[in-house]
This record gives C-alpha cells, sequence and structure tokens, in this order.
C-alpha cells in the first residue's frame, strides 16, 4: 500500500472515526498511537513535566472562558480538496465558527483559506510569510514554524500554556515523553502548538496466516530464527495445497517502508532501524541507515530472499501489487500497521473466510527485546501558531482546549442536518489523544468481558458498532474486529506500550538546511543499495561503500547539523 493510503486509513479509525461515522475514514488514512513509553530525551521528558504542571508564578486562567465583549481573531487555513458544507453554511460561518462564538466569543475572520492539496497552501503561505502578511493564527509546517521563529514573528506561548491549557490537553501533550512540544520550542520559548496524533498506531506488528502455521505444524514465532523458517516453510511447503511453488512466505514491496508492507518490522527485530536518528554510546545524534545493525538485517534478507521465501520481482511491485497476493491467498506473512486487517486482509477474507491472520509482537534475533520504531512525522507534522504582538494568544488554546473539551469529555455531537457531513474537517485547532485507538480497545475489552454486546452498537465510539456487526456474523466487518477485538492490533501494541518497547527519532525539528538540499539524493542512494543487496544484485559489502557514500554526499554535514540541533535544545 502507498503511503498516503497508510494515513488515510489510520487518520481514518482516528479522528475521522471518532467525530463521524466509522466508513468515512476507511479509505482515507493515518493516526497512531504512542503512550507513556520511552522517554526520547533528557530535554523531551523536562518538557512534558514542565507543561504538566503550571508554573507556580503563572497564575491559572480559565482554559473556556468565554470573552465578553468577543473579540475577533484572523486566521489563514487549508481545507481539505474533499470538505462540504450543507446548504446555507460555508467556510466563513459553519458549525464550528458559530460554536467558536457561542461557546467562546471568539469570532473568526478568515484572511484567506485553500482548499486543495496541503502543497499549495503551504506555497501559497510562503508567499505570504515573506512579505510578513499574517495572520493571528495559522497553520503551519515544520520548516515555516523553523522560519517564522528564526525571524522573531511568533507570539511566545510558554506562559499562555501554562494558565490557559487544560488538564486534558495537558495530558495529551505529555502523553509521548513532551516530544511534540519540544518539536516547537526553540531557545526555550514555546511558538507553535503541533498537532498531535497517535504514533503507535503506526508501529509495525508481525501479520502470519494462522492457518498455514498449523497446516504446516509450525510454532508460533518466539525469535527471528522461527520468522525466518517460517518464511521459507510458506515459500517451499505448499501451504495453500494445490501442488505448485506458487507462494511466499514474507511480503516485501518496491518502496520497501511503510505500513504496507513494510521492512521496519523485520529491521527492528535485529535492532536495526529505518531513516531515524538514534543517540550513541557517547550521546552523539548517529543515523539509522549506516549502523552494524542494518547490515545484519540486510544480509538476513538477502538470505531470505535468495531462499526465495521473498517474491523474486518485489522490486517492481507497488503496495498494492502486494495486497493482490494477499487476498489471492499466495502471501503467508508481513509486516505492517494496525489497520491492515482492514485493508487488505478483509479484501481476502471475503474470498476466503478460512484465511486466518493473527498479528504478532516483534521477533527478536536476541535475548533483547525488539523495539517498534514509530514515525515522527505522525505526531505533529502541523502546527498552529500565533502572530507575535496579537492582543489574545490565550484564544488559540481556548480554540484547542474547547476541541478536546467537545469532542473527548463531553461526546457532543453534530445535529442530524449534519449526518454523513466530515464536521471534523471545519476544526481550526484540532488533534488526537495519542492512545485514542487504544483507549478504544480498551472499552471493547471490557465489553467482551461482559458480553455485552449492546452496549457496542450503541457505543459513540462508531468502531465499537462494526466489531458488534462481525460479532452478529458480519464476515465483512472482520477487519475491524481483528483491530479491536480480543486478539487483535492493539492488544498486540497494548502489549508493547506496558513493557516500553517503542522507539521514536531522537531528532524531531524541521529539516536542516542540507537535509533540504541532499535528502532526496540520500533517499535514492539508500532504497537502491538496499534494495540491491537484499535481491543479491550486489554483495552484502556493498554496505560498507554505502556507508562511505551516504556520508560523502551529505550525511556528515547532516550528522553534524542534527547534534548542532540537539545541542541547542
Amino acid at each position: 500500500m502507498n503511503k498516503n493510503k497508510s494515513k488515510s486509513v489510520s487518520m481514518g479509525l482516528a479522528t475521522a472515526l471518532a467525530l463521524v461515522t466509522i466508513m468515512s475514514g476507511c479509505s482515507s488514512k493515518n493516526e497512531g498511537n504512542a503512550g507513556a513509553s520511552q522517554s526520547p530525551s533528557g530535554t523531551a521528558s523536562q518538557a512534558a513535566s514542565e507543561s504538566a504542571s503550571a508554573s507556580a508564578s503563572v497564575e491559572p486562567a480559565d482554559p473556556l472562558g468565554k470573552y465578553d465583549p468577543p473579540i475577533e481573531v484572523s486566521v489563514i487555513r487549508p481545507y481539505d480538496e474533499n470538505v462540504k458544507f450543507i446548504e446555507g453554511e460555508s467556510a466563513t460561518n459553519n458549525l464550528w465558527t458559530q460554536k467558536y462564538e457561542e461557546r467562546l466569543g471568539v469570532k473568526v475572520k478568515y484572511d484567506w483559506t485553500l482548499q486543495g492539496p496541503i502543497d499549495q497552501y503551504y506555497q501559497k503561505l510562503n508567499v505570504a510569510i515573506a512579505s510578513n502578511d499574517l495572520a493571528d493564527i495559522m497553520v503551519v509546517n515544520s520548516a515555516q514554524l523553523k522560519q517564522l521563529a528564526e525571524a522573531g514573528q511568533l507570539a511566545d506561548l510558554t506562559d499562555v500554556y501554562k494558565s490557559y491549557a487544560s488538564d486534558f490537553t495537558k495530558k495529551i501533550f505529555s502523553d509521548d515523553g513532551g516530544v511534540a512540544l519540544n518539536s516547537a520550542t526553540f531557545g526555550g520559548k514555546l511558538l507553535g502548538l503541533p498537532r498531535i496524533g497517535s504514533d503507535i498506531d503506526e508501529v509495525p506488528l508481525l501479520w502470519i496466516r494462522k492457518d498455514w502455521l498449523a497446516k504446516l505444524s509450525l510454532p508460533e514465532p518466539k525469535k527471528m530464527a522461527d520468522v525466518e523458517k517460517i518464511a521459507v516453510a510458506f515459500a517451499t511447503q505448499d501451504p495453500d495445497g494445490n501442488g505448485k511453488p506458487d507462494t511466499y512466505g514474507l511480503g516485501l514491496s518496491k518502496d520497501l517502508n511503510g505500513g504496507f508492507p513494510g521492512f521496519e518490522g523485520f529491521l527492528n527485530g535485529y535492532h536495526a532501524y529505518y531513516n531515524t536518528w538514534l543517540k550513541d554510546a557517547s550521546g552523539q545524534l548517529v543515523n539509522s541507515n549506516i549502523q552494524p545493525e542494518m547490515k545484519t538485517a540486510l544480509e538476513a534478507l538477502q538470505k531470505l530472499y535468495a531462499a526465495k521465501a521473498i517474491d523474486k520481482e518485489f522490486g517492481t511491485k507497488d503496495g498494492n501489487k502486494i495486497a493482490e497476493a494477499v487476498t489471492s491467498g499466495k502471501l503467508g506473512m508481513y509486516y505492517g500497521a494496525m489497520w491492515t486487517p482492514i485493508w487488505p486482509i478483509q479484501d481476502g477474507r471475503n474470498l476466503d473466510p478460512k484465511m486466518d491472520w493473527q498479528p504478532f509482537q516483534l521477533p527478536s534475533s536476541d535475548g533483547q527485546p525488539a523495539k517498534g520504531q514509530v514515525p515522527f512525522d505522525v505526531p505533529s507534522s502541523q502546527y498552529y501558531v500565533v502572530r507575535k504582538g496579537v492582543e489574545h494568544p490565550e484564544a488559540a488554546l481556548k480554540m484547542l482546549n474547547f476541541f478536546y473539551d467537545f469532542n473527548y469529555i463531553k461526546g457532543d455531537k453534530a445535529d442530524a442536518k449534519y449526518d454523513g457531513i466530515e464536521t471534523f474537517k471545519y476544526i481550526i485547532l484540532a488533534g488526537a489523544p495519542i492512545t485514542e485507538n487504544l483507549d478504544v480497545y480498551r472499552k471493547a475489552k471490557k465489553l467482551f468481558e461482559a458480553n455485552d454486546i449492546e452496549s457496542m452498537k450503541t457505543a459513540r465510539e462508531g468502531q465499537l458498532a462494526v466489531v458488534a456487526k462481525y460479532l452478529e456474523g458480519d464476515e465483512k466487518s472482520w477487519g475491524y474486529y481483528k483491530v479491536f477485538g480480543p486478539d487483535g492490533s492493539y492488544k498486540v501494541i497494548e502489549q508493547m506500550l506496558d513493557q516500553n518497547l517503542f522507539l521514536r527519532s531522537e531528532y524531531f525539528g524541521p529539516p536542516t538546511p542540507t537535509m533540504g538540499e541532499k535528502n532526496s539524493t540520500l533517499d535514492t542512494l539508500v532504497k537502491e543499495t538496499f534494495t540491491k543487496i537484499i535481491m543479491g544484485a550486489a554483495p552484502i559489502e556493498e554496505f560498507d561503500k554505502f556507508v562511505a557514500n551516504w556520508k560523502q554526499l551529505g550525511g556528515d554535514q547532516i550528522t553534524k547539523e542534527v547534534n548542532e540541533w540537539a545541542a541547542s535544545r
């Protein structure tokens, strides 16, 4: 599956499903979960601690206090290409602009909006930034946040956050160890509010056809040697019983990484990590792609490819082609995100109800537990910023508090006239608890234990209504059951969370100057070299040459800039 589809399915399980209906988000994408896993750094932990409790010198204020008389705030924001309004409403007058005024006394005045691809919005915003044509509140990306921060054009929200952030808002921003807030902090000043989401929803899990394990009398995997044995057996022992050597043990695509199928989980089993930044023994940040563990993991993949456990043509096939192998019953194992039972496995189950896929925690190559890597771009690829000099910078915090209060605490619902309309797309400041989907699973677990299907049907969480449909015989709802059910995705994710088995990047800043210039070249080098090694078109020794080339082509300079960033935090 391509990167965009993975994000839409995942987001469909989070914000879209939580705010409106289940099925509207299934073809759209990304979100995650990342509770209290490892603390990414001392500074992040400190920031989380500071944000979790207001400074004694800053007087707490009402997080949802209404302005009387009302105030006006100007806004610049993007709109999704597919956003729709009911008759009589528009971008400037809709359910949410009305609520901001009714509940908070905040009148929204749009300087401008752009409905279309997000890149077009950012391009137009770049022009506005260059001409200093700024609104009170704006939606920016990480590079624009850095640019505005360095130009001194943003309001310092440090004390505003301490005074006005609600307890629920503070909890959301502390659940990731402070990573997201730290990414918006410059020189000790909080200059933006990250649009946070759930990164642990994108952690790789190991998915295996359990019916094939049973047919070949293979045990469930406990370590990487078991994974490799299963992969070879699935490719050579005719698990589909048609007498032909037409099955594969491990799914890979030409993209290598991603929510389906991705090789990150396999790498993680060897304590190798793709495209992230790690802290070495000396405390310096190093790129994961050039570490010795990566060489070991690539050599293991090379051996599996030579054993015909991996499709020999994977280097030309995208995620959709690999999905066809799943649905046609020709693939027995892959590493992928929690949402993959919904797509592509459900399509396969519709054709063959005996197809039984099961998620497993990542096996390790040694006695040390494998940590699953999670991407940083899920929790905070966007930021809400406030222009320096505005009279009421706290209005942005109140609007964010109101969203969380409306959606997660009170559980308000839109009027019936909005049924089928994705009203969450009207919201200016939003986000999702990093445990949102995990919390749905935990609620489902209690209802399963009580055998209370009726409460599932009427639960506010629309995912549970779909699970209930499966329990009553609707096989086409199996995918949601396998995500939120007793032996599904979130059972494994909860286990990993309890054991602190999530790994986050030690670098969570905007692209450095050399990243902007060289990342495309380096990404191509990485994928081409790794693919050649896996396919045996280059010997494993090619990895050492790759490391030297990576360093020379900009990697060393990027590493220098990343460590300068770390030293400045």
